[in-house]
C-alpha cells in the first residue's frame, strides 16, 4: 500500500534534509518532485494541482525559510496537508436512529462487496451490535449462497430470498424479519455489474426509496485507480453516497484512489481492505494513513489490531514468563501463531516508525517461511520444545524428515529462536519497559 509513493517521497525528503538553510529555488525543486511522485502514483491531476499550490503558498513562508529545521517544517506541512486531502478527521459509521438501522452496500461487480459485508458484521459484533444480512443480488451465480456461508461462519442470521423474489420485495421482507427478532443493524448487499447501466441504478433508486437507508456506502476497488474515482462519481449523483470503503487497499502501491476520492466526491472514506480474510477490515483514520505514506508508521493501529486479536490470557502468562526469561520452542511457536493472527507481516512492519518500503524490501516477509517453521517445531517432541539444548545432529534429522524440510531449514530455526532468547535476556536485566504488550522482542 502507497509503496512506490511512499518511497519516491522518502528520497525527496532525504534529499531536503541535505540542505541546511532552503531558498525558493529548493523549494521549488522539491514541490515539483513531489508533483511527479503524485502523477506517478494516479493521483487525480486537479487534486494535484490543488494540493501543491496550498503547499507553495505554506511552504514558501517565513515558517520554513527563517526555520532552523527547513526539512523538517516541509516535512510537517505535507504531513498536515495529507490529512486534509485524506478527510481530515475519522468519520464513524451512523448507526442512530430507530432500530433496525440499515446499512446499504453499491458497488461495481468484483469489488468485493459481499466479502466487505461480511467483514464489517464482523466489526459490527465487536461493538455488540446485532447485525442481519440481506442477499439481494439475484443475478450474480451463487452470491447468496456465498452472503449465506459467510453469515454461518460468523454465527450471523440471512433472509434467504424466495425463488421469484424482486430486490425491492427482498429488502422489505428482510426489514421485517429483523425487526420481529430484534436485530438492531441490517446490511444490504445489492447486485453489481460490470459497468453502471441504467437498469442497475434504478433498481438501487427504488431500494433507498422503499428502505431509506441511514448509509449508502459505495465499495471501490483502490487497485483501478481514477477509475474508482470515476465510479464514485456516477454512483454518487444517483444515489447520493454517505461513504466509500476502499478493497484492495493491501494490493495497491499507488494510492491515487484513496488520494483522490475525498476531495472529487466530497464523500468520506470510512474503512479499507487490507486483505482476503475477514478480519482484514480497518476503520479509515486520515492521520495514520498520512503518518505510513510518509513512512512515519502508524502505532496506534497496530497497537488496537494487537488488543483486538492477541489472546488476553496467553499474553498474561507470556509476560510472566518473559519476566522470568522463561522462552521456550513451544513459546516461540505460540507467539509465531499469535503474530500471524494480526496480518501478513509485511502489514505489520508497514505500521512500524521508519520501515519504509525501501527497507521493507530486505525484510524476508515470506508466509510460507512461516509454515515451515510451525511444522519444524511441531516436528519436535514435547521434551524438544522445552528443553532445546538436547536436539543434536540425529534429532536434526529426524526433525526434519519429519517436517519435510532439510536440516538446514532447522539449523536456521534454532539460530533465529537462540536470537531471540538471548533478546530476552536482554529484556530481563535492563527492565521490558517499551516491550508492547504481548509482543516478544525479535519476532
Amino acid at each position: 500500500m502507497f509503496d512506490n509513493l511512499s518511497e519516491k517521497l522518502g528520497l525527496v525528503f532525504k534529499k531536503l534534509k541535505g540542505h541546511g538553510k532552503l531558498s525558493e529555488d529548493n523549494i521549488k525543486e522539491v514541490l515539483r518532485e513531489i508533483r511527479l511522485a503524485l502523477l506517478e502514483a494516479d493521483v487525480n491531476f486537479r487534486v494535484v494541482k490543488d494540493f501543491i499550490e496550498v503547499l507553495r503558498k505554506r511552504v514558501i513562508g517565513q515558517e520554513v525559510l527563517e526555520s532552523l529545521t527547513p526539512a523538517q517544517q516541509v516535512i510537517k506541512i505535507v504531513h498536515q496537508e495529507l490529512i486534509q486531502l485524506l478527510g481530515g478527521e475519522k468519520t464513524d459509521l451512523n448507526l442512530t436512529g430507530q432500530p433496525p438501522v440499515s446499512l446499504m452496500f453499491v458497488g461495481l461487480q468484483g469489488s468485493g462487496k459481499t466479502t466487505t459485508v461480511g467483514k464489517l458484521s464482523r466489526l459490527l459484533l465487536q461493538k455488540n451490535r446485532r447485525p442481519f444480512l440481506i442477499p439481494v443480488d439475484i443475478y450474480r451465480p451463487a452470491a447468496i449462497e456465498q452472503l449465506r456461508q459467510i453469515g454461518e461462519s460468523l454465527k450471523l442470521p440471512v433472509y434467504l430470498p424466495q425463488k421469484g423474489e424482486r430486490p425491492v420485495e427482498i429488502c422489505k421482507k428482510g426489514l421485517n424479519k429483523a425487526r420481529e427478532s430484534n436485530y438492531d443493524t441490517i446490511l444490504i448487499d445489492t447486485a453489481g455489474r460490470w459497468h453502471i447501466d441504467e437498469p442497475l441504478m434504478n433498481e438501487l433508486q427504488e431500494i433507498k426509496l422503499t428502505i431509506k437507508p441511514q448509509e449508502i456506502l459505495l465499495l471501490a476497488d483502490a487497485m483501478t485507480g481514477q477509475e474508482a474515482v470515476s465510479v464514485a462519481l456516477k454512483f454518487d449523483e444517483v444515489l447520493d453516497l454517505t461513504g466509500v470503503i476502499l478493497t484492495k487497499m493491501d494490493g495497491d502501491a499507488r494510492g491515487g484512489a484513496a488520494l483522490s476520492i475525498k476531495t472529487v466526491t466530497k464523500k468520506p472514506i470510512k474503512f479499507v481492505g487490507m486483505g482476503e480474510k475477514m478480519e482484514d477490515l480497518e476503520a479509515f483514520y486520515p492521520d495514520r494513513m498520512a503518518s505510513r505514506i510518509l513512512g512515519m508508521g502508524d502505532v496506534l493501529s497496530l497497537i488496537e489490531k494487537a488488543e483486538a486479536t492477541l489472546d488476553e490470557r496467553k499474553t498474561r502468562e507470556m509476560e510472566k514468563k518473559l519476566h522470568k526469561g522463561v522462552f521456550t520452542l513451544e513459546d516461540f511457536l505460540e507467539q509465531l501463531q499469535q503474530i500471524r493472527k494480526m496480518g501478513s507481516l509485511e502489514q505489520l512492519l508497514s505500521m512500524i516508525p521508519g520501515f519504509s518500503p525501501k527497507v521493507l524490501k530486505g525484510v524476508n516477509v515470506d508466509e510460507k517461511e512461516l509454515v515451515k517453521i510451525e511444522a519444524i517445531i511441531n516436528s519436535m517432541t514435547k521434551e524438544e520444545r522445552r528443553k532445546h539444548h538436547i536436539i543434536d545432529g540425529s534429532r536434526r534429522r529426524r526433525i526434519a524428515r519429519g517436517s519435510g524440510t532439510e536440516v538446514k531449514d532447522v539449523n536456521q530455526l534454532l539460530k533465529k529462536y537462540f536470537m531471540a532468547s538471548k533478546m530476552i535476556k536482554k529484556f530481563k536485566n535492563f527492565g521490558m519497559k517499551g516491550l508492547p504488550k504481548g509482543m516478544i522482542p525479535g519476532l
